[in-house]
């Protein structure tokens, strides 16, 4: 099935992997700034919940989709103690930026980044007690496909855990939510990457993301059983909660 976000890419040329690779490359040095400031530290917040889905189950092999600079990774490292944490992505700027805060939070030992295809992972079946995602899939180019790549990877029983930017569906929040997207996000975004082109980008992915019940359904149809869903912040962002 194809969705509409995958048919929205940040530049005009290559292939939507490579532009999203080059776009996230380009705005790595004032992500996580960015990533903070527009959601007035919120984020940090959303990410917690979702490491805490996974605190019953104690994973102690885990996977991070792509986990961008490695705050999920961090903070679920610092939260869960597994024994292993691999953080995966696309963009090497981004993992180099990761890298730098891992080793200052002294997490080296259990935190590794590995430059992956998501839609194609070079993992064994059933390598990981829980995978997790954070602000990522819905730049995936096949969103089926990544979904079932996760699933493959995970050990029967294993959890996935994902937070994702979603659209307010109530007023008066839906219509405040699109005037910000519309204006503060991509302007401030602008003028502190530089790149006129990547929270334009970003802000249409949100708007064309499958939420809610629909990506409920687009779960189980990757392998996922008892898939559940939790809004949070007016709607803003999305958490789900899979078992395979």
């Amino acid at each position: 099935m194809t969705y509409k976000q995958e048919e929205i890419n940040p530049y005009h040329e290559g292939e939507k992997a490579q532009q999203v690779e080059q776009m996230f490359d380009n705005i790595a040095p004032t992500y996580d700034t960015l990533n903070h400031r527009l959601s007035w530290d919120i984020d940090r917040r959303w990410r917690r919940k979702a490491i805490q889905q996974l605190a019953p189950y104690k994973p102690q092999t885990m996977l991070d989709i792509a986990t961008g600079t490695g705050d999920f990774a961090i903070m679920a490292a610092q939260m869960l103690k597994p024994q292993q944490l691999v953080g995966a992505d696309i963009s090497e700027g981004m993992m180099d930026i990761g890298r730098k805060k891992v080793k200052a939070q002294g997490l080296d030992k259990i935190i590794s980044f590995a430059k992956e295809n998501c839609l194609a992972l070079s993992y064994d079946d059933a390598s990981f007690d829980a995978v997790t995602a954070a602000f990522g899939i819905r730049n995936f180019a096949d969103l089926d496909k990544g979904l079932s790549e996760m699933c493959r990877v995970l050990k029967p029983g294993g959890h996935l855990s994902i937070v994702e930017l979603t659209t307010p569906v109530s007023f008066p929040m839906k219509q405040l939510f699109h005037i910000y997207s519309h204006t503060v996000l991509p302007v401030y975004g602008r003028l502190i990457s530089k790149d006129t082109s990547a929270y334009s980008y970003l802000t249409k992915t949100i708007e064309a993301f499958p939420q809610g019940e629909r990506m409920q359904d687009i779960l189980r149809r990757a392998g996922f059983k008892d898939a559940s869903f939790k809004r949070l912040t007016f709607g803003i962002c999305t958490m789900y909660f899979a078992t395979k």
